[in-house]
Protein backbone atom coordinates (compact mmCIF):
# COMPACT_ATOMS: atom_id res chain seq x y z
CA UNK A 1 0.00 0.00 0.00
CA UNK A 2 1.36 3.87 -0.36
CA UNK A 3 1.64 5.56 2.96
CA UNK A 4 2.19 8.68 3.64
CA UNK A 5 2.88 11.13 6.83
CA UNK A 6 1.07 14.82 7.37
CA UNK A 7 2.89 17.80 6.81
CA UNK A 8 3.97 20.07 9.67
CA UNK A 9 1.29 22.00 9.86
CA UNK A 10 3.07 25.08 10.17
CA UNK A 11 3.56 23.92 6.57
CA UNK A 12 -0.08 23.76 5.64
CA UNK A 13 -0.73 26.84 7.26
CA UNK A 14 1.76 28.34 4.52
CA UNK A 15 -0.54 26.29 1.40
CA UNK A 16 -3.95 27.73 2.41
CA UNK A 17 -2.73 31.04 3.87
CA UNK A 18 -4.79 33.72 1.89
CA UNK A 19 -7.80 31.75 1.41
CA UNK A 20 -11.18 32.18 3.36
CA UNK A 21 -12.59 28.93 2.12
CA UNK A 22 -10.57 25.96 2.90
CA UNK A 23 -11.76 22.22 2.03
CA UNK A 24 -10.35 19.80 3.39
CA UNK A 25 -10.32 16.65 1.36
CA UNK A 26 -9.29 13.25 2.75
CA UNK A 27 -9.19 9.54 0.72
CA UNK A 28 -10.38 6.67 2.21
CA UNK A 29 -8.02 4.22 0.88
CA UNK A 30 -4.59 3.95 1.51
CA UNK A 31 -4.11 7.22 3.84
CA UNK A 32 -6.91 6.07 5.76
CA UNK A 33 -5.45 2.43 6.08
CA UNK A 34 -1.62 3.95 7.25
CA UNK A 35 -3.72 6.50 9.73
CA UNK A 36 -2.43 9.66 7.66
CA UNK A 37 -5.50 10.84 5.53
CA UNK A 38 -8.76 9.10 5.61
CA UNK A 39 -11.87 11.37 6.42
CA UNK A 40 -11.20 10.70 10.38
CA UNK A 41 -7.89 12.74 9.66
CA UNK A 42 -9.46 15.44 7.12
CA UNK A 43 -12.08 16.17 10.40
CA UNK A 44 -9.10 16.64 12.52
CA UNK A 45 -7.18 18.92 10.11
CA UNK A 46 -9.84 20.76 9.22
CA UNK A 47 -10.81 21.41 13.33
CA UNK A 48 -7.23 22.14 13.92
CA UNK A 49 -7.30 25.05 11.34
CA UNK A 50 -10.61 26.26 12.69
CA UNK A 51 -9.28 26.77 16.11
CA UNK A 52 -6.12 28.32 14.67
CA UNK A 53 -7.87 31.28 12.67
CA UNK A 54 -10.31 31.55 15.46
CA UNK A 55 -6.97 32.09 17.77
CA UNK A 56 -5.68 34.53 15.38
CA UNK A 57 -9.05 36.36 15.06
CA UNK A 58 -9.86 35.52 11.34
CA UNK A 59 -12.84 34.47 9.74
CA UNK A 60 -12.07 31.14 7.38
CA UNK A 61 -14.46 28.86 6.86
CA UNK A 62 -13.28 25.14 6.81
CA UNK A 63 -14.98 22.02 5.78
CA UNK A 64 -13.72 18.22 5.60
CA UNK A 65 -14.87 15.67 3.05
CA UNK A 66 -13.38 12.65 1.91
CA UNK A 67 -13.69 10.21 -1.05
CA UNK A 68 -13.42 6.48 -1.55
CA UNK A 69 -10.62 7.12 -3.38
CA UNK A 70 -8.83 10.48 -4.92
CA UNK A 71 -6.66 8.80 -7.35
CA UNK A 72 -9.90 7.56 -9.79
CA UNK A 73 -11.82 10.38 -11.14
CA UNK A 74 -15.52 8.61 -10.84
CA UNK A 75 -14.80 8.77 -7.58
CA UNK A 76 -14.30 12.61 -7.06
CA UNK A 77 -17.91 13.40 -8.49
CA UNK A 78 -19.26 12.36 -5.41
CA UNK A 79 -17.02 15.76 -3.75
CA UNK A 80 -17.53 17.82 -6.35
CA UNK A 81 -20.00 20.01 -5.13
CA UNK A 82 -17.70 20.97 -1.86
CA UNK A 83 -14.93 21.46 -4.02
CA UNK A 84 -16.42 23.85 -6.44
CA UNK A 85 -17.12 26.16 -3.16
CA UNK A 86 -13.71 26.29 -1.68
CA UNK A 87 -11.18 28.57 -2.77
CA UNK A 88 -8.66 25.87 -2.00
CA UNK A 89 -8.18 22.34 -1.38
CA UNK A 90 -6.12 20.67 0.94
CA UNK A 91 -5.49 16.68 -0.20
CA UNK A 92 -4.92 14.47 2.14
CA UNK A 93 -4.62 11.67 -0.37
CA UNK A 94 -1.35 10.37 -1.95
CA UNK A 95 0.44 12.16 -4.51
CA UNK A 96 -1.51 10.80 -7.15
CA UNK A 97 -4.87 11.20 -5.50
CA UNK A 98 -3.32 14.81 -5.45
CA UNK A 99 -2.54 15.09 -8.61
CA UNK A 100 -5.47 13.72 -9.68
CA UNK A 101 -7.48 16.01 -7.34
CA UNK A 102 -5.95 19.27 -9.67
CA UNK A 103 -6.10 17.73 -13.04
CA UNK A 104 -10.20 16.66 -11.97
CA UNK A 105 -11.31 20.12 -11.17
CA UNK A 106 -8.58 22.39 -12.73
CA UNK A 107 -7.95 25.25 -12.48
CA UNK A 108 -9.14 24.98 -8.92
CA UNK A 109 -6.33 25.46 -6.12
CA UNK A 110 -5.26 21.82 -4.91
CA UNK A 111 -2.41 21.39 -2.30
CA UNK A 112 -1.11 18.55 -0.05
CA UNK A 113 -0.88 18.50 3.06
CA UNK A 114 0.92 15.17 3.18
CA UNK A 115 4.08 13.67 2.04
CA UNK A 116 3.64 10.27 0.58
CA UNK A 117 6.97 8.24 1.12
CA UNK A 118 6.79 4.92 0.11
CA UNK A 119 5.13 1.44 -0.97
CA UNK A 120 4.67 0.00 2.62
CA UNK A 121 3.73 -3.53 4.74
CA UNK A 122 2.04 -3.46 7.90
CA UNK A 123 4.51 -4.86 10.58
CA UNK A 124 1.87 -3.89 13.55
CA UNK A 125 -0.85 -1.63 14.31
CA UNK A 126 0.67 2.25 13.78
CA UNK A 127 4.04 0.29 12.40
CA UNK A 128 4.84 0.11 8.18
CA UNK A 129 7.86 -1.21 6.46
CA UNK A 130 9.28 -0.40 2.79
CA UNK A 131 9.01 -3.67 0.60
CA UNK A 132 8.73 -2.15 -2.93
CA UNK A 133 10.19 0.64 -4.67
CA UNK A 134 7.77 -0.13 -8.13
CA UNK A 135 11.24 -0.32 -10.12
CA UNK A 136 9.47 -2.09 -12.71
CA UNK A 137 11.76 -5.38 -13.17
CA UNK A 138 10.78 -7.84 -10.56
CA UNK A 139 13.28 -10.03 -9.49
CA UNK A 140 11.93 -11.76 -6.13
CA UNK A 141 11.17 -14.94 -7.83
CA UNK A 142 15.20 -15.16 -7.67
CA UNK A 143 15.81 -13.77 -4.54
CA UNK A 144 13.50 -16.16 -1.99
CA UNK A 145 10.38 -13.05 -2.07
CA UNK A 146 12.85 -10.85 -1.04
CA UNK A 147 13.29 -7.35 -2.60
CA UNK A 148 17.18 -6.42 -3.00
CA UNK A 149 16.65 -3.19 -4.46
CA UNK A 150 14.24 -1.78 -1.40
CA UNK A 151 15.71 -4.39 1.42
CA UNK A 152 19.73 -3.88 0.87
CA UNK A 153 20.74 -0.39 2.23
CA UNK A 154 23.16 -0.18 -1.47
CA UNK A 155 20.51 -1.69 -3.78
CA UNK A 156 23.07 -4.41 -4.64
CA UNK A 157 21.81 -6.92 -7.19
CA UNK A 158 24.45 -9.37 -5.55
CA UNK A 159 25.34 -9.76 -2.39
CA UNK A 160 26.28 -9.36 0.56
CA UNK A 161 28.69 -6.96 0.77
CA UNK A 162 31.77 -6.67 3.08
CA UNK A 163 29.34 -4.77 5.28
CA UNK A 164 27.14 -7.40 6.59
CA UNK A 165 28.23 -8.51 10.10
CA UNK A 166 26.28 -11.24 11.68
CA UNK A 167 23.11 -10.63 9.75
CA UNK A 168 23.03 -6.73 9.82
CA UNK A 169 23.70 -3.88 7.53
CA UNK A 170 26.50 -1.88 8.49
CA UNK A 171 24.94 1.46 7.76
CA UNK A 172 23.06 1.02 11.34
CA UNK A 173 23.44 3.74 13.73
CA UNK A 174 22.80 3.84 17.22
CA UNK A 175 20.08 6.06 16.98
CA UNK A 176 18.44 3.41 14.70
CA UNK A 177 17.27 0.25 15.27
CA UNK A 178 19.61 -2.77 13.55
CA UNK A 179 18.85 -2.95 9.61
CA UNK A 180 18.84 -6.94 8.66
CA UNK A 181 21.18 -7.28 5.96
CA UNK A 182 18.94 -8.08 2.79
CA UNK A 183 21.57 -10.54 1.19
CA UNK A 184 21.82 -12.45 4.69
CA UNK A 185 17.74 -12.76 4.67
CA UNK A 186 17.78 -14.41 0.80
CA UNK A 187 20.72 -16.51 2.04
CA UNK A 188 18.97 -17.91 4.75
CA UNK A 189 15.18 -18.78 2.88
CA UNK A 190 17.28 -20.02 -0.26
CA UNK A 191 18.28 -22.19 1.85
CA UNK A 192 15.23 -23.31 3.75
CA UNK A 193 13.51 -23.21 -0.10
CA UNK A 194 16.51 -26.01 -0.86
CA UNK A 195 17.99 -23.27 -3.77
CA UNK A 196 20.65 -21.63 -2.50
CA UNK A 197 22.56 -22.41 -6.13
CA UNK A 198 20.91 -18.94 -6.88
CA UNK A 199 23.07 -16.99 -4.70
CA UNK A 200 25.48 -18.25 -6.91
CA UNK A 201 23.90 -16.98 -10.03
CA UNK A 202 25.52 -12.91 -11.22
CA UNK A 203 22.57 -10.62 -11.97
CA UNK A 204 23.49 -7.66 -14.09
CA UNK A 205 23.70 -4.25 -12.99
CA UNK A 206 19.97 -3.04 -12.12
CA UNK A 207 18.21 -1.43 -15.60
CA UNK A 208 16.59 1.48 -13.69
CA UNK A 209 15.12 2.94 -17.81
CA UNK A 210 12.03 0.65 -16.52
CA UNK A 211 11.75 2.80 -13.98
CA UNK A 212 12.55 6.12 -14.60
CA UNK A 213 12.69 6.54 -18.50
CA UNK A 214 13.17 10.46 -18.65
CA UNK A 215 9.17 10.81 -18.49
CA UNK A 216 5.97 9.49 -16.37
CA UNK A 217 5.63 5.82 -17.01
CA UNK A 218 2.49 4.33 -18.71
CA UNK A 219 0.90 0.91 -18.25
CA UNK A 220 -2.27 -0.07 -20.72
CA UNK A 221 -3.39 -3.63 -20.89
CA UNK A 222 -4.85 -3.78 -24.60
CA UNK A 223 -6.40 -6.72 -24.26
CA UNK A 224 -8.71 -5.21 -21.96
CA UNK A 225 -9.78 -1.86 -23.51
CA UNK A 226 -13.00 -1.86 -25.12
CA UNK A 227 -13.72 -2.85 -28.55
Amino acid sequence: MITAERKPFDEILELVDGHNKILVAGCDTCVAICLTGGEKEAEILASELRMKAQADGREVEVEHTAAIRQCEWEYLDMIAAKVDEADVVLSMACGIGIQSMAEKFAPKLVVPAVNTNMLGMPQEHAVWLERCGACGECVIGETAGICPVVRCSKSLMNGPCGGSHDGKCEVTTPEKEDIDCAWHLIWERLKAQGREELMHKIRPPKDWSKSSSGGPRKMVKEEAKPV
